[in-house]
């Protein structure tokens, strides 16, 4: 596996070493020796989650209360997404800052976001498929969210699908109603780093 750590801190890509032959093929799409060996820590899955989305479905910013926080290890098993983590540490040299990995079936990339920092994906075509690996249960007492289409923030979205075809992002009612950075920070609601 090859790790890339990303401009925000506590995040990084992961590329696997795919073997194939006229079968198919095979990878490792998590492994705990060389995680800790590349990030420094440990990742204990407390819960994993699937989601399956349209072309146009956007997901996200989402982030959990800090303590505990929820770090993610995050890869796509069918379709496309572009896969993004803001940094939402009050205090953090990279602030309301944003990168981005595509997560497809091509290069089978995963990424890994600690605690602390916001997560969010556009499918990029029908039926994409996303598996990720929680350190925490979700506790929605806990969970928030910051809205995807915040200026503030600039996230460049893609607008149009793997297929060359405009993409109509599909929000959530509660990802539509969440609130600014601005707003969020002024609220208390962000993480402190």
């Amino acid at each position: 596996m090859q790790y890339r750590e990303l401009k925000i801190g506590g995040a990084w890509e992961i590329t696997p070493v795919t073997f194939g032959d006229e079968r198919g093929l095979f990878l490792e799409w998590f492994k705990q020796a060389t995680f800790r060996e590349a990030t420094g820590r440990s990742l204990e899955s407390a819960q994993a989650n699937c989601s399956v989305s349209a072309a146009g479905v956007l997901r996200g910013i989402h982030y959990a209360d800090v303590p505990p926080g929820q770090a993610k290890y995050v890869t796509c098993v069918s379709g496309s997404v572009l896969d993004v983590v803001v940094d939402l540490r009050v205090g953090s040299p990279t602030f309301g800052q944003w990168d981005s990995v595509l997560l497809d079936t091509a290069d089978r990339r995963a990424i890994f976001l600690s605690e602390g920092l916001g997560h969010g994906f556009l499918a990029l075509e029908d039926n994409s498929t996303v598996m990720y690996l929680c350190s925490t249960p979700y506790a929605p007492d806990r969970e928030h969210e910051v809205n995807p289409l915040d200026p503030e923030i600039g996230i460049d979205w893609p607008v149009v699908g793997r297929d060359g075809s405009p993409l109509e992002y599909e929000l959530s009612a509660k990802d539509r109603a969440a609130p600014t950075l601005a707003e969020a920070r002024t609220a208390g609601r962000l993480p402190l780093l």
